[in-house]
């Protein structure tokens, strides 16, 4: 039996990843993506500031500039095409300092040089009408109207499903452990990509693994590079405090990154942080007492009095750093057929429609396969009951009485959209799948009432799954050891038993 060929192989399941494999699936071939962990969106991607950037701050004339603007101007149309959510709340730079103008200054001139429009500066007067809680200290800001904010894990599932509709393969739980080229005499080489799922055939190898692409193009090339996970740790406020700020608030970039940032998220709550802390461990996603105090005394320098009591809870996640602050995006040279997306940071988020494109075009440059002429372009995404008028809610309700049942009443979630986010492809397979498809367990009581009901529904929805083996993120995650008091029965059965002393002794 022949072994399965794919001409094109993604690794990481990331919002790069799964863009990448979105245009890919425009092309008549077979692709296939694999993730080193259980669903799509569990790395860097997962946990960052769901900012779309208007494009001033990466340096004039780097791959990150360019990717940045042209990534952003494509939202409008990929949200309408994916049904996720994005608004276009724009943001501010704000100066608290007189002497920092000329830093402010050369940001507008930088991002009107990046090819940004509608940049301007605006002074104290209009900054007030524009966010009341601003500092006191702030004496301008930089206007940035073409800046959002969208869902991550919205965004990434949008992308991978509608890859998965356009025929493109998803393996899960799969990290790389070997990569290496398979001469065959008569034909061109393959790529060997060995996992604890399979080893699997490509024509091309696309290294999207975010904090670990260092390790994969070293695995292949003489060229070595290196990425450092940078955390950035965060403060999550609850829907009470979504309106503190009416747009994203930015303090002036210093060679660290952004700075700590204050922002409404796409579901109405407030967003703190990040940190920029670069460290060794590439899974250390652990929040630390210094971390959330820097986040605090930090943001307090340009939005004062934020309601800090009203934080439902604090994360951290990783940027995957490199020393040159420039994507890598190419083939590598002395590794023909494998293709770099690494060192994919802020404003990676932003960039992600336009990497997509760009590494799609790289690839078929290599394959050169002809246009898929059955792409599906849209999605449909899961209604969100937050957002929609009662007669509209009623009409869910009408083609399935499941819209009826909340589930999550701090988020407004019904079995009927669980369901769905079980049944889609790739879908969800874990409490965190549910909770990143449909916004279940993210409000007030972080899970607190309607934990048992979802694991309920994932055990009815995904085949071989039953109650206790349901996981809140994948393997070594699991929810539950055994059937309530089991233990007591059985240890109260062993010591009534009068053969149990027998068989002791």
């Amino acid at each position: 039996m022949a072994e399965t060929v794919y001409d094109a192989l993604v690794v990481g399941a990331g919002v790069s990843g799964c863009s990448i494999a979105r245009e890919l699936s425009r092309l008549d071939g077979r692709f296939l993506v694999v993730e080193a962990e259980d669903d799509v969106c569990s790395g860097t991607s997962k946990a960052n500031s769901a900012i779309v950037h208007a494009g001033f701050d990466a340096q004039t004339g780097t791959l990150m500039a360019r990717l940045n603007v042209e990534g952003t101007s494509l939202f409008p149309e990929l949200s309408r095409e994916l049904g996720f959510g994005f608004r276009q709340i724009g943001s501010l730079v704000v100066c608290t300092n007189e002497a920092d103008m000329p830093a402010l200054e050369a940001l507008l001139e930088r991002g009107r040089a990046n090819g940004v429009h509608d940049l301007r500066i605006v002074g104290r007067e209009e900054l007030v009408q524009m966010e009341p809680n601003i500092s006191d200290a702030a004496v301008a800001a930089l206007w940035a109207p073409t800046a959002g904010i969208c869902d991550p894990f919205e965004l990434t599932d949008a992308l991978a499903e509608n890859a998965a509709t356009n025929g493109v393969e998803f393996r899960f739980d799969a990290p790389v452990t070997g990569v290496r080229r398979r001469d065959r005499e008569g034909a061109p080489a393959l790529w060997e990509v060995t996992t604890p799922k399979g080893t699997f055939l490509s024509r091309v190898v696309v290294n999207a693994a975010g904090v670990h692409a260092d390790e994969l193009h070293n695995m292949v090339s003489a060229s070595r590079i290196s990425i450092t996970p940078r955390r950035g740790q965060y403060e999550l406020l609850d829907t009470t405090a979504g309106d503190h700020v009416r747009h994203t608030v930015f303090m002036l970039p210093t060679k660290m990154g952004k700075g700590v940032l204050v922002t409404p998220t796409i579901h109405g709550n407030l967003l703190v942080g990040p940190t920029a802390e670069d460290i060794p461990d590439k899974s250390g996603t652990q929040t630390t007492p210094d971390g959330l105090a820097e986040v605090r005394r930090k943001s307090a320098l340009t939005v004062r009095d934020i309601p800090f009591r009203e934080t439902i809870t604090s994360f951290s996640g990783l940027r995957a750093h490199q020393p040159g602050h420039e994507f890598i995006i190419g083939e590598v040279e002395d590794a023909p057929g494998f293709v770099d997306c690494a060192g994919i940071e802020s404003p990676g988020l932003s960039a992600s429609p336009a990497i997509g494109r760009m590494v799609a075009r790289i690839v078929n440059g290599i394959l050169g396969l002809a246009p898929n002429e059955g792409f599906v372009p849209t999605r449909r995404g899961i209604p969100n009951l937050r957002d929609i008028d009662p007669e509209e809610w009623q009409r869910l309700i009408q083609e399935d009485p499941a819209y009826g049942t909340i589930v999550c009443r701090c988020c407004r979630v019904s079995e009927a959209q669980i369901r769905d986010a079980c049944r889609r492809v790739p879908g969800a397979r874990s409490l965190d799948g549910v909770k990143h498809r449909t916004g279940a367990c993210m409000g007030r009581c972080q899970a607190g009432f309607c934990t048992p009901r979802i694991m309920e529904i994932i055990s009815e929805e995904v085949p071989g799954m039953d109650l206790a083996h349901v996981t809140k993120s994948g393997p070594g995650s699991r929810m539950v050891v055994g059937p309530d008091k089991q233990g007591l029965a059985t240890a109260a059965g062993e010591k009534d038993d009068p053969r149990r002393g027998e068989e002791d002794a």
